[in-house]
């Protein structure tokens, strides 16, 4: 007997399936990842010894430093217990002679995530997101973990999932509340602290620009991607850097930290490419501030350093036109447009595949109008509030939160 399956049942079966496979392989896999962390690692068994800490903040790489320095600062001034973990042993952070700053570097990889994996604390806070969701796991004995937004771009711009298993969000300004607010209810998820406290590192980056000497220069292009298949120098490469070359215009290109990492066969062979030319210098420094100092426009694409350079240095911006795959992005999950997108339209002038053979006279002719002006103003408004004061306010917060699970005992 022959049995019938409409097509819009079996596109649900299908998907059933699908589900249910992908469930069984990331269960199977995070469980290894977990045995392979506890049974392997040392410093495991270290840290089931320690006491517990009333704040812990992790800080992933160096590039997150300026995330952290100010709030840092903040806790040594107010006298506070802070213990911070970092995964680069360049990070000033270990250098300073703290008081009440317990500083350590703890690794990378499985390494630092043996250590993660097992705090005592009561608030843990990170701008690495995922948690719960690849290797980094909630402590059983960390009461609360906060993320600390790190660009003041929309909040859905991380992978799936990034930020649903976090306590608190920490926010730059409050138009990200809304997306988050929406995944909440779409994914049954329960409320988090949504707080907006402003955004750390450009409090930092505006105290560095304003000490920054310049001097004198030629006109100077910056190429700043985001990193992965739809990024600028990934989809583009040579076909936007072979004219930008002949328009004998000067070109700083700094790849995004995420590409020498994952991508760095793609960026040797540029490199390669462009040996000898004496207009163009790579970048790779993890302190942005003389790229975007010594630059007088910005070629890029859906990456964050849009906005430090718009909002710092407040200059134009062309940004490549793109089909950016919204789908293994929270934003996926959202029906409204990306707001740094919308942003993106109202102060940046775009450049098409098109028009790459003639991109020295767009770029001569590129015009910083009032209106792009007031319109990068507007977008600076919305996404970074409370400048100059968000180190103190994240503060206020992790003091506040922690009274609070207090008074809950």
């Amino acid at each position: 007997m022959l049995y019938y399956i409409d097509p819009g049942t079996g596109s649900m079966l299908f998907s059933v399936v699908i589900g249910i496979a992908a469930t069984a392989y990331f269960s199977v896999r995070a469980l290894f990842l977990k045995l392979k962390v506890v049974f392997s690692s040392k410093e495991a068994r270290k840290t089931k010894n320690l006491s517990r800490v009333p704040f812990i903040i992790y800080c992933e790489g160096r590039q997150y430093y300026n995330e952290f320095s100010e709030v840092v600062a903040e806790f040594e001034r107010r006298g506070l217990p802070l213990v911070y973990y970092t995964g680069t042993e360049e990070d000033p952070v270990l250098k300073q002679p703290w008081s009440h700053v317990k500083a350590e570097y703890i690794g990378a990889g499985n390494k630092a995530y043996a250590k993660l994996n097992f705090l005592k604390a009561d608030v843990v806070m990170m701008t690495t997101p995922a948690l719960e969701v690849y290797q980094l796991k909630r402590s059983p004995d960390a009461k609360k973990y906060v993320h600390i937004l790190h660009a003041p771009s929309d909040a859905t711009g991380y992978r799936l999932f990034g930020l649903d298993f976090f306590d608190a969000v920490l926010l730059t300004g409050d138009y990200q509340k809304k997306d988050i607010r929406y995944l909440e209810k779409k994914r049954a998820l329960p409320a988090k602290d949504l707080v907006t406290v402003g955004c750390t590192y450009l409090d930092v980056l505006e105290k560095k620009r304003k000490g920054v000497d310049i001097g004198p220069h030629s006109f100077t292009v910056l190429v700043s991607p985001s990193w992965g298949a739809s990024a600028l120098l990934s989809r583009y490469g040579a076909k936007l850097l072979d004219p930008l070359m002949e328009s004998g215009f000067d070109v700083i290109v700094r790849p995004h930290p995420q590409s020498s990492i994952v991508e760095r066969p793609m960026l040797e062979k540029l490199q390669k490419r462009y040996e000898g030319r004496k207009n163009i210098r790579w970048d790779f420094e993890s302190d942005n501030s003389v790229a975007l100092a010594t630059t007088d426009i910005m070629i890029s694409d859906f990456s964050g350093i849009i906005f430090d350079y718009t909002f710092l240095y407040d200059k134009p911006v062309l940004y490549v036109s793109q089909d950016f795959d919204k789908r293994p992005y929270d934003a996926g999950d959202v029906e409204d447009e990306m707001w740094q997108f919308d942003a993106l339209r109202r102060f940046g002038i775009e450049l098409k595949e098109q028009d790459f053979p003639r991109i020295g006279a767009i770029l001569r002719g590129a015009s910083d109008s009032v209106e792009l002006r007031e319109a990068r103003h507007q977008a600076k408004a919305e996404a970074w509030m409370y400048q100059g004061q968000a180190a103190k306010r994240v503060v206020d917060y992790l003091v506040t939160l922690k009274a609070r699970m207090q008074e809950e005992r």
